[in-house]
Formats: structure tokens, sequence, C-alpha cells
């Protein structure tokens, strides 16, 4: 199935734009929900974080603790690495099965590290980038969170810089703070019909 990598920076407003295509009937599939489904109660990634870091990383429901486990990876590179192996490949195989399961003339997958990743590339036919200025990233998850100015930015300097995720983009979707939700279902209305028009034009070489 013709294939939309979505991305963009923490902050920018991937999962609205996410949402306006999914309002469209588009098959969307999350990468970062799918994440949290795997680390929530009962998640299939839990017992393997349990076992590699300690019962101190699960919270009282079951659940990852992420805020220690963050500080924890933030703070040892071999921590966010042994993380990454137990959640990746579950990650991976979840979401290869849902986008086997999608049905549509196109799909959407949301992977907030797509750029990062390098391998998401030659998974997906197009990249979609949702873009803002790092002042507005930096607002809206201090509000969104309530993490300080200092944590919002560390998360920035782990992730792609907005330049290179430019760089990547096949197609971009402005969410600044002049954008509003009207305006960003414009372009979205814009890029569905340009994405009906390439996947037809794939199944039609195929």
């Amino acid at each position: 199935m013709y294939s939309i990598g979505l991305t963009g920076g923490i902050g920018s407003g991937k999962t609205t734009v996410a949402d306006l295509f999914a309002a469209r009937g588009v098959a969307v599939i999350d990468t970062d929900l799918i994440a949290h489904q795997i680390t929530a109660p009962g998640g299939v990634a839990m017992p393997l974080i349990e076992s590699e870091f300690g019962r101190e990383y699960v919270a009282a429901d079951g659940s990852l603790d992420r805020a220690k486990m963050r500080a924890h990876v933030f703070a040892d590179d071999t921590a966010k690495a042994r993380l990454e192996a137990i959640t990746h490949p579950l990650i991976r195989a979840e979401t290869e099965r849902q986008r086997g399961a999608a049905s549509g003339p196109y799909q959407v997958v949301v992977v907030p590290l797509l750029v990062e990743s390098g391998s998401w590339a030659a998974r997906v036919q197009r990249v979609l980038v949702v873009d803002c200025p790092v002042e507005t990233q930096i607002a809206r998850v201090m509000r969104r969170n309530g993490f300080s100015r200092e944590q919002v930015l560390a998360i920035i300097a782990r992730q792609a810089t907005r330049e290179a995720r430019l760089a990547a983009a096949d197609d971009v979707a402005v969410n600044d703070e002049h954008a509003t939700l009207e305006s960003l279902d414009e372009r979205v209305q814009a890029l569905h019909a340009r994405y009906l028009a390439l996947a037809g034009d794939s199944n039609t070489h195929t």
C-alpha cells in the first residue's frame, strides 16, 4: 500500500495532523501510540523491562514509570540502548502488523524519529514533516507536559534538527504560532488529494 511517513519534532503537532487524515478515512498507524501500548499495564514489553531494569521502573499500576525511565536514559546512553533493544523490535512488529491489516488507497505512518532512524526512508513513498519553530515547540511542550525549558531542550537536542527534517521532507505542513485548526485542515485536504492521486498512479503502474 502507498505509504506516507509523518514526522516532526516534539510539540510540532503530529497527532493533530494525523487525526485530520484519520477523519478522512485514512488508515493511520502511530508508532508512538504503539510504544505506549506495549509499556501500558499488561503491555508485552513490561516483563522484559522489569527483568532488565528492575521493579523500580514499573509504576504501581504495572505500566512503565516514564518519568523515572526518562531520567535514567537521558543520564545513561547504555540504558537508552538497552531499553530500545527491548522496545524497538516490538514496536516494529506491531507497526508492520497494522500496516498489513490497513485498508484504503494509502496509509499514514506516524514516526517521531523517522529522520533519525534512517531505515524508514525505504519503507515509505513520501515523507510529510509537521514543522514549527523551536521556540514554539518549547512553549507547547512546557504547557502540555509541565516540563521545564531545560527538559524540553534536552529532548530536542536528541532529535534531528529542524533543518534536517525539512531536508528530508517531500511535503511540509506548517503548524507554527499563526496556524489554526482550519488552516491545518485545508493543508491536509490538499495533501489528501495529492496522496490519493499518487496512490492511484502507483496502483496503475504495479
